[in-house]
């Protein structure tokens, strides 16, 4: 694997049992092969949920071997989706990975009123990274759920984030809030959302991590631009995550890192009962099996945290 950082990742999953996961509409060849990926290196025991026939011809065209897994058989993409869903319910899964399906449909069905998989948190989607520039993994959110997430979207968004980054190992994870400039401003709404959260954190309504914000990007992963400008604070130049104002921004970075910054990522949705692999077409097969492992770590530490006494 390319990228060291999240190869590591994937090593951490040994000794885990390979999670049970509902993988819903795998028909394409991508989406399929990998879910047959993620088994194969022991992270994962997929049960394909989609229309069977569809499931096994795309199989056959791109030489692909289902005998030893479970198909259930489904009609359609949004009976797919309400399936997988129905089986984290019945506990026969312990994550969902998204197939050949949209987004919406996958997502619908996760935050049905009566039927889904919602907690009391906001959902919310983290890009885990191997950025080659970056000493560590760098955890961007949210970058393809959450449009223009209000203040109070945006302190589960850091929760979400906060508890993946301990799942993975940091113990006291860093969240840069990023905006354009590194002062507060009425001007800059972001700005203001940055020092609200901070404050939030202060009082213990954001736990687990450690918050600054605003911050500019390069003084969120650069020590050297945060010394320039006088900022004296442990996030700067050193954070475990990025937490951008809005969707487009986060998609345009995460974009940006992986294009031209060579990075690459693999990435799960939190906030919803069980983990979900929400992988894109442009997702790299690295990527995709990254992703599977991401949510192994998760579902590990949320089983340990139950396990531990209260």
């Amino acid at each position: 694997m390319a990228h060291p950082k999240l190869a590591a990742l994937v090593a951490r999953c040994t000794g885990l049992p390979p999670l049970p996961t509902a993988v819903v509409h795998p028909c394409d060849a991508p989406s399929l092969a990998a879910a047959l990926q993620a088994a194969a290196a022991g992270l994962i025991v997929p049960m394909l949920v989609g229309p069977q026939a569809r499931i096994r011809a795309t199989a056959a065209a791109a030489g692909l071997d289902l005998a030893t897994w479970t198909i259930i058989d489904t009609p359609h993409s949004h009976a797919s989706a309400e399936r997988a869903v129905a089986l984290v319910r019945e506990g026969g899964a312990a994550a969902l990975m998204k197939g050949s399906l949209h987004t919406d449909e996958l997502m619908g069905a996760v935050v049905a009123k009566d039927t889904g998989l919602r907690t009391a948190r906001r959902l919310s989607h983290v890009y885990v990274m191997d950025v080659p520039t970056y000493a560590k993994l760098l955890l961007v959110t949210d970058a393809a759920i959450n449009i223009l997430p209000t203040l109070d979207d945006k302190a589960d968004i850091a929760a979400n984030a906060i508890d993946l980054a301990r799942a993975l190992g940091v113990a006291t994870p860093k969240v840069a809030i990023l905006s354009a400039v590194e002062t507060v401003t009425a001007r800059l709404p972001s700005t203001i959302e940055a020092a609200a959260l901070c404050k939030m954190a202060e009082r213990g309504q954001i736990r687990g991590g450690l918050l600054d914000g605003p911050l500019a990007f390069d003084n969120a992963i650069s020590r050297e631009a945060a010394r320039t400008k006088g900022i004296e604070s442990e996030v700067a130049g050193d954070a475990d995550i990025l937490l951008v104002p809005d969707l487009e921004a986060g998609n345009m970075l995460a974009k940006t890192l992986t294009f031209l910054g060579g990075a690459d990522a693999g990435g799960v949705v939190m906030g919803a009962r069980v983990p979900i692999v929400l992988t894109s077409r442009a997702d790299s097969a690295t990527a995709r099996l990254v992703s599977c492992a991401i949510a192994a770590l998760d579902a590990a530490a949320r089983a340990a945290a139950l396990a531990r006494p209260v």
